[in-house]
C-alpha cells in the first residue's frame, strides 16, 4: 500500500518561529488535521539548543547579540547547532503505525540510512552512524534526533550545504571534551559541507529532491507536494507568542550551577553528557538529608522531551539514600523511549552531584 506523505516547505523563517511550527505540526497531528508530513526549512543565522541544555553554558550569548546571531531553544533534545542560510532543515511528521516500525531505536536507524541514500545520490559516500549522525569519510554532513508524542513521531534534521565553520564556532561553545573524544583540534574539522565534497554547493532544490528520493526508496513512501493550512499557521504563531518564541522558554535553563547551595556532577556516558544540578532539604532532627530539587541538563536524546521534568518531580522530597533506585524505578514505571541514555547514566549524574565535595556557589 502507498504511504503519502503531505510535503511542504516553510522557507526562511526566524529560528524561534520555525521551532513553533515544529510543535504545531505535532498538535496537528495528534489532533487529525494534517496527514503525514515532510517538511523543509531554513534559518537565518540561528544558535539552537537542546530542549534540555543550559543556555549560557552552550552558546556565546555575547557574540550571539552583537552580531545579529537569533538563539532559540528546540522542542528536541540533543546539542546545540549553528544554523544559516547555507543549511537545509529536514523533517517527518508521521504516525506511529505508518512505517509499521515502533522502536524509536529503529526508527532513527531507518529514517537516517534513508536520509543518507538520498544525499548519495547527490554524488558523496553518505552514511548513517549511530546514534543519530549522517557522515562522509569520518564528519557529519547532518545531525537528527526525535520523539514520539503518544502515536506521532517528530524527526527531524539538517543538511550542511555551505557553511563558514569559523561562525558555527564562534556562536556556540563547543566543550573541549566533546573534541577530544574525537581526537579533534577543533569543531570545525568534525563537520564537511555538500560544498566542499562537491566542489560546488548544490541548488536548494536538488537537494529537496535527492532526499524525498531517499525517504521514497527507503521508507516506502510517497511524496506528494502540498499546501501549508491556515490552521498549522495559526497554531504556530499562537504557540511562538505564548511560550516558544518568549525569552522566558529559550533562558528556561540557564545557568543553574551559579545558584547558592547547589550541587553539580556530570556523567559522560556514550549517548552523551548529562548533569545533574542539587538542593538539598537539610531538616533538623532527621536521619537524613532529602532532595529538595533536582535539575537535569544535557544533550541526550528521551522521548517525549517532557519526561525528563516528570522525573525531576518524582525526585522532589527522595531521601538522598534512595535516590538511585528511585531514578531506576521511575524509568520501569514508564518505560519512556531512551535512544541514547540508559536510567543508569541519570542515576550516575545524580550519584555525582550528590558526591560532589562542594561549598555552595555564590
Amino acid at each position: 500500500m502507498p504511504k503519502p506523505f503531505r510535503v511542504i516547505d516553510t522557507g526562511i523563517r526566524d529560528g524561534r518561529r520555525q521551532i513553533a511550527f515544529d510543535q504545531a505540526l505535532i498538535d496537528a497531528h495528534q489532533a487529525r488535521q494534517i496527514p503525514d508530513t515532510i517538511r523543509f526549512l531554513r534559518f537565518p543565522p540561528t544558535a539552537l539548543i537542546g530542549r534540555h541544555q543550559a543556555l549560557s553554558q552552550e552558546i556565546r550569548l555575547a557574540h550571539c547579540r552583537k552580531h545579529g546571531i537569533g538563539i532559540a531553544r528546540r522542542i528536541t533534545g540533543g546539542g546545540a547547532i549553528y544554523f544559516d542560510q547555507g543549511q537545509l532543515g529536514w523533517e517527518l511528521v508521521f504516525h506511529r503505525a505508518t512505517l509499521g516500525i515502533n522502536s524509536l531505536v529503529d526508527l532513527t536507524r531507518a529514517i537516517c540510512e534513508a536520509a543518507a541514500a538520498g544525499l548519495s545520490r547527490l554524488g558523496v559516500n553518505a552514511k548513517y552512524r549511530p546514534r543519530n549522525d549522517i557522515e562522509v569519510d569520518g564528519r557529519k554532513i547532518s545531525g537528527t534526533g526525535g520523539f514520539f508524542d503518544g502515536d506521532t513521531l517528530f524527526y527531524q534534521g539538517t543538511v550542511l550545504v555551505d557553511m563558514n565553520a569559523a561562525d558555527m564556532v564562534a556562536a556556540l561553545n563547543v566543550p573541549q571534551t566533546k573534541l577530544a573524544k574525537r581526537a579533534l583540534d577543533s569543531a570545525a574539522q568534525r563537520v564537511v559541507t555538500l560544498r566542499e565534497l562537491l566542489g560546488t554547493a548544490p541548488a536548494i532544490e536538488a537537494i529537496k529532491q535527492a532526499l524525498l528520493a531517499g525517504f521514497a526508496e527507503r521508507l516506502g513512501v510517497t511524496p506528494v507536494r502540498g499546501d501549508i493550512t491556515t490552521h498549522e499557521e495559526a497554531l504556530a504563531a499562537q504557540l511562538h507568542d505564548a511560550e516558544i518564541g518568549t525569552d522566558a522558554f529559550v533562558s528556561e535553563i540557564d545557568n543553574p550551577g551559579a545558584q547558592a547551595g547547589v550541587l553539580s556532577g556530570s556523567h559522560a556516558g556514550a549517548g552523551g553528557t548529562i548533569t545533574a544540578y542539587v538542593r538539598l532539604e537539610r531538616t533538623a532532627g532527621a536521619t537524613q538529608d532529602r532532595l529538595r530539587e533536582v535539575l537535569i541538563t544535557g544533550d541526550f536524546f528521551v522521548a517525549p522531551p517532557r519526561i525528563i521534568f516528570d522525573l525531576e518531580a518524582a525526585l522532589r522530597g527522595v531521601a538522598v539514600a534512595d535516590a538511585g533506585v528511585a531514578i531506576e524505578q521511575f524509568f520501569t514505571q514508564l518505560q519512556p523511549e531512551l535512544v541514547s541514555v540508559t536510567p543508569a547514566d541519570f542515576r550516575a549524574a545524580v550519584a555525582a552531584a550528590l558526591a560532589a565535595e562542594s561549598t555552595p556557589h555564590g
